[in-house]
C-alpha cells in the first residue's frame, strides 16, 4: 500500500511557539562548525503516550505522559558530542550546542544554509492515535477483547488486557542542509490468558499493532487475538516435554523471524562492522548463507511498526538489501557510521528519544519467499521439531551465538506435525544457521505488530517476517 501525500510539516511545533526562527537554527548550527567539527545536528521531539490496563475486568492501570525536548550533536571523526534540554529556546540552544561542540578546539564558525529539501512519501497517517477513540471507547474495546477470549474457552482464570498509543513530532536540522519533520503514530494491544485444566496451569499471549490510529483494531482483529492467545495456552496444557538433541528445525513464517532479527539482523548493523566487532564483519562480497536466504531490511512499508517516512537523522527510509542468493551485500547505516566507512546512510539512524544518540538500527527486517509449499518443507522431516512461535531470546553480536525459546512447538514424526512440546530452546550460531537454511517457504509473513528492539539501552519499534523455512541441524535444548 502506497501513500502519495508527503510529511505534514512540525516546524510551527517547535519553532513559531518559542519565536524561533529558521535562521536562529542555521547560526547556532554554524557556531558549532568550529575546527575539526565534521557534522552538527539537531533533534527536536515531542511526544504524547498512554497505556490502559483491563486485568479480569477490571481497570488495572492508565497512564497518559507527554515530553518535549531537544538532542544536539556534534562529530568530529568518530568523536560525539551530545548534550540534550527539555527546554526548546534559544538560551538553551546556545547552551547545549557549547555542550556538543566542546569536543573540538576553538576555531572559526561555519555557514550553514538549511533547506527544505523534497520530502518522502508518508509511510502512515498523520491523525493523533490519542484522539482516535474517547476513553469509554478504549475501555469497551478492552473489555470485548477481554469477553472474546473467555468465551473460547470456559477454563480461563485469568485475562489480561492492554492497550497503548503514542504521537510523536520530530523536527530535523543539521550542518549538511537537512531541515526535515515527520508526524509518527504507534498503537499496540496485546491480550494475555491464564487457564486452569486438569491441575495444570498455563498462558498464551498474542497481539498486534501498527503505525495508525486506535481505528486498526478492529472486532474482527480483536477475536483472532483472543483466539491466538488461548490457543496457545490451551497447546501448552497438552504439551509434552521436548526432546533434546541435534536435529532439523522448521520455522514458522511472521513471528518467528525474532530469530533472524537478533541472530543475524543485529549483527548487519554499521557500528559493530566498522568497529570489527561483528561476525558478519568485512564479509561484504561473501557467501554468508545458504543460497536460498534474501534478507531486506525495509522501512518504506505503509503503517508497519517498524517503517518510517524519515529516520531520526532525517534520511528517507529504504529497502536495504543485505543478503542476496547467500552473499552479503552490505549492512545498515546511520550517518557517522556510513561517513566513517566510506559509505552512504541507509536511513537506519534510529534513537529512542531526543535524550539519546542515534544509531544504526533495524526497521523491518525480513527474509524474502522461496518457491517452496509450506506442506512440501514438514513433509520433508522423518524426525524434528516446528516451532511456529517464539518467546525471549540471547545472541551474542561479535560470535553470533544465540539462544531462543519457543512459547509454541511441536513434534515432526515422519513427515507429519503431530504432539505439541513445551522447554524447547533453540541453541546455535546465526552465520552457521544461515548456511544450513535448505528449504525456504512461499508464504511469507510479517508478525502482526508488536516487535520491540533494544541495543545500548535504547528500545524502539521494529517488525521482522520471514516464510516457513527450513534448517537442516540445530541444537534443541530440551527437558527429556
Amino acid at each position: 500500500m502506497t501513500n502519495p501525500q508527503t510529511a505534514i510539516d512540525t516546524t510551527d511545533d517547535f519553532l513559531s511557539a518559542e519565536c524561533i526562527s529558521k535562521q536562529d537554527l542555521e547560526r547556532i548550527l554554524g557556531s558549532m562548525m568550529i575546527s575539526k567539527i565534521d557534522f552538527a545536528e539537531m533533534f527536536f521531539q515531542s511526544t504524547r503516550y498512554e497505556s490502559w490496563m483491563l486485568e479480569d475486568g477490571i481497570v488495572k492501570d492508565a497512564s497518559f505522559s507527554s515530553d518535549r525536548g531537544v538532542g544536539i550533536r556534534a562529530l568530529c571523526g568518530d568523536k560525539t558530542g551530545f548534550s540534550y534540554s527539555e527546554e526548546i529556546a534559544i538560551p538553551a540552544l546556545e547552551q547545549a550546542a557549547g555542550a556538543s561542540r566542546s569536543i573540538a578546539k576553538a576555531g572559526q564558525s561555519g555557514i550553514i544554509q538549511l533547506s527544505n529539501r523534497p520530502q518522502s512519501e508518508l509511510k502512515y497517517p498523520s491523525q493523533d492515535p490519542l484522539m482516535s477513540l474517547t476513553e469509554q471507547q478504549k475501555l469497551a474495546l478492552l473489555h470485548r477483547l477481554d469477553a472474546y477470549a473467555r468465551e473460547i474457552d470456559p477454563h480461563i482464570r485469568e485475562v489480561l488486557a492492554s492497550l497503548s498509543g503514542v504521537y510523536e513530532k520530530v523536527l530535523i536540522c543539521a550542518s549538511d542542509g537537512t531541515f526535515q519533520c515527520d508526524i509518527r503514530p504507534l498503537v499496540r494491544v496485546s491480550v494475555t490468558v491464564i487457564i486452569d485444566k486438569n491441575g495444570k496451569t498455563e498462558k498464551g499471549s498474542s497481539g498486534a499493532g501498527g503505525r495508525d490510529s486506535y481505528q486498526i483494531l478492529t472486532d474482527q482483529l480483536l477475536k483472532q487475538l483472543a483466539q491466538q492467545a488461548v490457543h496457545q495456552a490451551q497447546i501448552n496444557l497438552e504439551a509434552i516435554p521436548a526432546p533434546a538433541g541435534m536435529m532439523p528445525v522448521i520455522l514458522g513464517s511472521g513471528w518467528p523471524a525474532v530469530l533472524l532479527h537478533e541472530a543475524v539482523g543485529h549483527g548487519l548493523e554499521g557500528d559493530f562492522n566498522r568497529k570489527g566487532t561483528s561476525a558478519f564483519a568485512g564479509l561484504v562480497g561473501q557467501r554468508v548463507a545458504s543460497p536460498l536466504c534474501n534478507i531486506v531490511d525495509d522501512g518504506t512499508i505503509f503503517g508497519r511498526r517498524g517503517s518510517l517516512t524519515i529516520d531520526d537523522e532525517g534520511t528517507p527510509t529504504q529497502v536495504t538489501q543485505l543478503i542476496e542468493d547467500g552473499i552479503l551485500t552490505g549492512y545498515m547505516q546511520d550517518k557517522k557510521n556510513a561517513s566513517l566507512m566510506n559509505q552512504k546512510s541507509t536511513g537506519n539512524g534510529r534513537r529512542e528519544s531526543y535524550s539519546c544518540l542515534p544509531m544504526p538500527r533495524m526497521t523491518n527486517t525480513y527474509m524474502l519467499a522461496g518457491e517452496s509449499e509450506k506442506e512440501e518443507i514438514i513433509a520433508s522431516v522423518k524426525k524434528g521439531i516446528y516451532a511456529p512461535n517464539f518467546g525471549g531470546g540471547q545472541v551474542d553480536i561479535t560470535s553470533g551465538n544465540f539462544v531462543f525459546s519457543t512459547s509454541e512447538a511441536y513434534l515432526i514424526e515422519n513427515g507429519k506435525i503431530t504432539a505439541p512440546i513445551k522447554g524447547a530452546t533453540l541453541i546455535g550460531n546465526g552465520p552457521e544457521v544461515l548456511k544450513k537454511v535448505s528449504m525456504v517457504g512461499n508464504d511469507l509473513a510479517l508478525d502482526q505488530g508488536v516487535g520491540i528492539c533494544g541495543k545500548a539501552g535504547q528500545s524502539i519499534a521494529v517488525g521482522v517476517g520471514q516464510p516457513t523455512l527450513k534448517i537442516d541441524q540445530l541444537t534443541v535444548g530440551g527437558t527429556q
